[in-house]
């Protein structure tokens, strides 16, 4: 599932083109544990921007950056905790931000994880070879930038509808944008496009999200870790953790459910989608717009298996909620209705699918009527850094944001969320959804009968790919020690 085979001929270009441009990459290890990482680097660190286009930004691919835009170090896990006034239940939620990666969300990780792994092994050449990132948005983007990091060539592919920012940004680190027909929920004209790319005859890698297992590793590995740091920190001698809560996407982040369950067996793990594209709900299909979620397939590295619970969102309550939590009037609202100024402050730390993952998660809890002592985490992949091109939309198309629309938001879409469009899964219910798999994934993408039958049938084939983990950071600390650079 993760091929670490060595290409002696390729590695030996790789490892060149990192001591020409003074390339260290960080492990695994370091990456959950940035007090691994040497002090000269974290030192140099000081001098840089989290966005900026230096390979030393590399070592922020963690939770654990300081927030703040520039010179930041490391410390705890940065997260977010969401009161019963803003939520209406008792449970305590809690979610890491994505905000603080370079890029401002934690698709850099996945990217990161699919590419350094081919990059070690000598299996991709950044001398002659393209990355090539699909994508519905945050992912080709973390592609882009970690290949920039990693004096590597990059195309990103992204949906034509998705917000301007994305496309703005990419201009300036991406080596090629391809816009494909569409919107969120239209991926598979992204895979048609990377079947068109296959056949040209270009030298190119792709790497998609949707089927790579080094998305689901970093996932199991640096966003679980993540999590369980802050149930560690936070959790009372009383206090139980009940589930993790993501949108699907592409898979990888809902990975870390599988690490959490390892360590909780009786939690939960709830897939998130939204109510206009119903994919695991009941095979739905459909348009949305809660930008950064993918749908209309199962991706091939879901363990679906070990997915308990499925929940659909109404993508205007995202919208709505977006202006509640953003614009003046909002705010205001959210303080008269007990909402704490320092909360307030990190609402624009939620984007459009945070809001999606706080409100399924909110769901949960009022499905299983969960109380004080009761924990649930959940996820802010990114931030409204990428869509204020969304709120002016949204002001030209339905006018200013009033009182009365800050009223109407938080009661309808906060304190009015019900437990409608939520389904605990049986086996034969899980069995449903990964079966849609074979229409993607055998039928289109070149997958095998026998792989998606061992995917569902053979205990060992989620269990094996945690064990890749050492491996890779084994080889990351061998190409290292080739470049010499670790030694000044």
């Amino acid at each position: 599932m993760i091929d670490l085979t060595i290409n002696s001929d390729r590695l030996a270009r790789a490892v060149q083109r990192a001591k020409e441009r003074n390339i260290i990459i960080p492990t695994l290890k370091q990456q959950q544990k940035p007090k691994l990482i040497p002090a000269a680097i974290a030192a140099k660190l000081k001098n840089v921007g989290l966005w900026d286009l230096n390979p030393l930004n590399l070592f922020r691919i963690t939770w654990h950056n300081e927030p703040t835009p520039s010179g930041g170090g490391f410390g705890g896990v940065n997260f977010v905790e969401f009161p019963k006034a803003l939520t209406g239940v008792e449970a305590r939620i809690l979610a890491p931000v994505g905000k603080w990666f370079p890029t401002g969300a934690h698709k850099v990780g996945a990217a990161f994880g699919c590419l350094v792994p081919r990059l070690v092994t000598g299996q991709f050449d950044p001398t002659t070879q393209k990355a090539v990132w699909p994508s519905t948005g945050n992912y080709c983007r973390g592609g882009a930038y970690d290949s920039a990091l990693l004096a590597c060539q990059s195309i990103a592919i992204l949906p034509e509808g998705m917000s301007q920012e994305r496309f703005n940004w990419l201009a300036s680190v991406a080596g090629e944008i391809i816009k494909t027909p569409g919107s969120e929920s239209n991926v598979k004209e992204i895979f048609d496009k990377c079947w068109e790319l296959r056949n040209s005859g270009q030298d190119l890698m792709i790497f998609n999200q949707f089927e790579e297992f080094g998305n689901y590793l970093w996932h199991y590995e640096v966003t679980g870790a993540a999590m369980l740091e802050v149930l560690e920190q936070q959790m009372g001698p009383k206090d139980n953790y009940r589930g993790f809560i993501s949108a699907t996407g592409s898979a990888g982040t809902i990975a870390t459910g599988d690490r959490l369950k390892k360590h909780f067996p009786t939690s939960k793990i709830v897939a998130s989608e939204a109510l206009q594209c119903p994919t695991l709900l009941n095979n739905g299909f459909g348009a949305h717009r809660i930008e950064g979620i993918g749908d209309k397939h199962v991706p091939w590295i879901h363990n679906v298996k070990n997915t308990d619970m499925v929940v659909a969102i109404d993508d205007e309550a995202t919208v709505s909620l977006i202006r509640l939590f953003n614009e003046s009037a909002g705010k205001k609202y959210l303080a008269g209705r007990g909402v704490s100024e320092e909360l307030i402050a990190r609402l624009p730390w939620l984007g459009i699918s945070g809001v999606g993952n706080l409100l399924s998660a909110i769901k949960f809890a009022k499905y299983y009527e969960l109380g004080e002592n009761d924990v649930v985490l959940t996820v802010l992949t990114d931030s409204m850094e990428m869509y204020g091109s969304r709120l002016q939309e949204l002001t030209q198309e339905r006018g200013d944001f009033s009182e009365l629309d800050a009223a109407a938001a938080y009661h309808q879409y906060l304190m009015g969320v019900t437990i409608d469009y939520v389904q605990e899964l049986t086996y034969y219910e899980r069995k449903r959804i990964h079966n849609l798999k074979y229409y993607t994934w055998v039928e289109q993408q070149g997958k095998t009968y026998e792989e998606i039958q061992a995917q569902w049938y053979d205990p060992t084939y989620w269990s094996d790919i945690p064990g890749h983990a050492e491996q890779i950071d084994a080889l990351i600390e061998e190409f290292n020690a080739q470049t010499g650079l670790l030694k000044g």
